[in-house]
């Protein structure tokens, strides 16, 4: 397992420094910001729609499919580009709603009818309508701070898996978790507090200014390392009540492709409030 993370980690690393150069590329082209990126996040918000409802399904909410992918697109699209009209999310939702509700009684039957619902909107706001703050904050921003902001969160994760295998002890939530330990949240958080002062300066040597000083940025990367940890329990929450460990087997020694987005989700809200209220002082 920590040899395919070895391997797959500096792979997925360079895909993303290749989508955010093509987005930025694009703009610099085209002068539209946002396309790769979000091309790319739809493509991967699908297959993690398609691993949650896999989840419900094994937790008994019979889900449709395709109704979760369309409602995590929906989420993530919507929420994204209508910003025009202040009732856009609830609008979005209502129709999320209906469509889920007409589509579980196709078969004439109300059996789990309410449970499969319920599932297809946990699916329109967990994955759909948090993603979209990464889209709007790509869209808003510099894609390069977008990136930036996803290595300060992974690197928490990377910081507390390796500082749990060195010298944890003392478990986090077992009953949740099993393999998370105190020491690895402690050793993520400072890792993402650096990541996150050396982030700040390098986009500062390449002209791109994010607005955060360097004792904010070490505030900040622990805040995003936490938020992210917290949002890994969140999926550890869905799939243990499934009676499962991992997301999916699609990309090995990682799980599933919710198994990698899990820790981003949470911190997308943070990071686009954060960096808003900095650029409006």
């Amino acid at each position: 397992m920590l040899k395919q993370r070895l391997i797959l980690g500096p792979v997925m690393i360079i895909a993303a420094f290749l989508m955010v150069w093509l987005d930025d590329f694009v703009h610099s082209e085209t002068g539209a910001k946002g396309i790769a990126f979000g091309v790319g996040m739809s493509l991967i918000i699908m297959m993690t729609a398609w691993e949650l409802s896999r989840i419900l399904k094994a937790n008994n909410v019979h889900v449709a499919t395709p109704i979760c992918i369309v409602s995590s697109l929906t989420g993530l699209l919507g929420t994204t580009l209508w910003t025009d009209e202040p009732r856009a999310l609830g609008t979005l939702a209502v129709m999320v709603m209906i469509i889920a509700l007409i589509t579980h009684v196709r078969h004439r039957t109300i059996e789990g009818v309410v449970a499969a619902a319920g599932g297809v909107m946990l699916v329109f706001v967990y994955l759909g309508v948090q993603s979209s703050f990464w889209l709007t904050l790509c869209i808003s921003n510099s894609p390069w701070i977008v990136l930036w902001l996803v290595l300060v969160t992974k690197s928490c994760d990377i910081g507390a898996y390796f500082t749990g295998r060195a010298i944890g002890k003392h478990k986090l939530i077992p009953w949740l978790s099993p393999g998370k330990t105190w020491e690895g949240l402690i050793g993520g958080l400072v890792t993402s507090s650096l990541i996150c002062v050396l982030g700040v300066y390098l986009l500062s040597l390449g002209g791109v200014s994010t607005g955060v000083g360097y004792p904010l940025a070490l505030g900040m990367g622990a805040v995003i390392g936490l938020l992210g940890q917290l949002g890994d329990l969140t999926a550890s929450l869905f799939k243990r009540d499934a009676g499962k460990k991992d997301s999916s087997s699609s990309i090995p020694g990682f799980g599933g492709w919710l198994d990698v987005m899990d820790s981003l989700l949470l911190v997308g809200p943070f990071a686009y409030w954060m960096l808003s209220a900095i650029n409006a002082s």
